[in-house]
Order: C-alpha cells, then structure tokens, then sequence
C-alpha cells in the first residue's frame, strides 16, 4: 500500500518554521568565511542500513533557501538504503547546501528510523493478519511527518488527532466514573449517527464483554498478559455472536516491544499499536558529505 504524502502546505510550514529556528539572523558563519557566489556539492551517504524516509521533505528545505539547488535522488522513500550507498546528491550554492545541511538531516535521520522500526515490526507480523498502528505519541509539531513515516514503513495510522476518532480511555472513564456514570450505558445509548468510529480501552475481561454489549466497534485491550488477549479475543467474539452482531475489531496496547509483537499477534487481535514507533526511536545515521 503506497505512503500518501502530507499535504504539501502543512508540510512546507513546518519546513519553514524549522528553518526559522536555525536561521534567526542567518548563518553568520558561512556568511563571513565563504564568498556569497561559491557553489558546491554535496552527496547524501548512509552509515548504516535503514529505510529511507523523508527526501520530499530535505528538497523542500533546499528549495525554500533558493539559489536554485539541484537535488538528484538515487532512491525514493520507502526503499532499502544499504551501508555506504549515496542516495542523493545536491549542487548549488555553497551557503544554501551548508544552511540547509542540519535541518534536512535532522527530517531525514528522524523519519527514517521511524519507517525502519516500522518495518522491523510489520515484518515480525509476516503470516499474521494482525496490523501495526501507531499512536498519538508523537513529536509536538511532527505528527503529519511521523505519521507519514509509519505509513512508509508499512504500519498504519491510529487516527490523527482527537477529531477523527472516539477514543474512551482510562482517563475519560475516570472523570464519568467520578460523576456517577458508567461509560458503557451512555455509550449504549448516545446517537451513534453524530459519532465517527468509536472505540473503549479496557483492562478487564468484564469490561471487553461491557464494550461489546455496548456496540463499540473497536475494543483496546490495554496492558493485558498475552494469556488475558487470548481470553479476551474469545469472549469478544462469543458475546458478539450471542447478540447477532458484527465482532468489533480488537486492539492489544501497552508496551509492546519487538521481541513479543509476534505472540501478541497469535493471541488473535488485528491490531496492534505501538507508541514506540514514534516516541522513542534512534535517529539513523546520515550524513552529507561535501565533494
């Protein structure tokens, strides 16, 4: 499944705001030991294999600091980048390359090490017809290119935002609970037509069976032992035939590391999502070497 790319605005604003950070009063730097006219080149060079994510974004950051940069790609996002391969070359004007060096490395160190785990999990998954989902945990600002990043990986998207998507967590059931109210009968009877998708995090086998009395359509089971899914999974599916209605999609959540995604997944469930696709990754190691 092809990576839609973010929109072109949304993207070429954070571009720009990111530029603004580094460049307040310009680079005074370049500005003062290298004559305005030298041009130069540059190659993009990997130190270590990953999954290439980012280049739309580094030529925009190019492209936005003029002088007519020329971007030459050997590789496009979402291939294999080998040790050592030069997957891109730049020329122009030495103060554009030497501006926008640190500002497109850092776009494209940071999304390719998300698309990289990406695929490390999905890989693990092979034969399963479980999915890895990414979370909200994302980089203030970020979420569009991180987002991209796990879709150019081969995960898939949670949802975007708070707007998308109903997501009852522990939180929100807290804040009913202490009201006196219980989440499962206002989600039995609210208007279901003014609501997009409606999922409920659960910790307790009683409450996945709550949830589906319920009509959610997604049910999250949240920091369960592998033995607990696979309990869960069944009696979601019993309590939904009982009642004649379509099974909910069921979401294991909580720590999940690479190591046990693949025994998550035979629990049954057909999604899995991963906050450490986004939160937490290394930058892989790129750099851009002037020739």
């Amino acid at each position: 499944m092809e990576a839609k790319f973010p929109p072109i605005d949304v993207v070429l604003g954070i571009v720009r705001d990111t530029l603004a950070e580094d460049m307040v009063g310009g680079d005074v730097t370049s500005y003062n030991f290298i004559p305005p006219d030298t041009a130069s080149e540059g190659r993009f060079v990997a130190k270590e294999p990953f999954i290439l994510c980012g280049m739309p974004v580094a030529e925009m950051v190019f492209h936005e600091l003029g002088h007519n940069c020329e971007i030459l790609t050997a590789a496009n996002d979402g291939d294999r980048i080998e040790f050592g391969a030069t997957f891109a070359t730049i020329k122009g004007n030495a103060w554009a390359i030497l501006a926008g060096e640190r500002t497109a490395l850092n776009f494209l160190q940071h999304m390719s090490a998300i698309a990289t785990k990406t695929a490390r999990y999905v890989k693990r998954l092979q034969g399963s017809a479980a999915l890895i989902y990414d979370t909200r945990k994302t980089t203030p600002g970020l979420r569009v290119l991180e987002k991209y990043a796990v879709r150019v990986g081969g995960g898939r998207n949670h949802r975007m935002g708070l707007y998308d998507q109903v997501l009852l967590k522990d939180n929100h059931i807290a804040v009913l609970r202490s009201l006196g109210k219980d989440v499962f009968a206002i989600l039995e009877n609210i208007d279901r037509d003014s609501l997009p998708t409606v999922e409920v995090e659960v910790t307790a086998l009683n409450e996945a069976v709550a949830a589906v009395e319920a009509g959610a359509d997604i049910i999250m089971l949240d920091n369960m032992t592998v033995e607990e899914m696979h309990e869960a999974v069944l009696a979601i599916s019993h309590r939904a035939g009982e009642l004649n209605e379509p099974v909910p999609h069921v979401e294991a959540s909580g720590g999940v590391t690479l190591e046990q995604v693949a025994e998550i997944a035979a629990t049954g469930v057909d999604r899995i999502s991963v906050g450490a696709l986004t939160h937490s990754v290394k930058a892989v190691d790129i750099s851009l070497e002037i020739i």
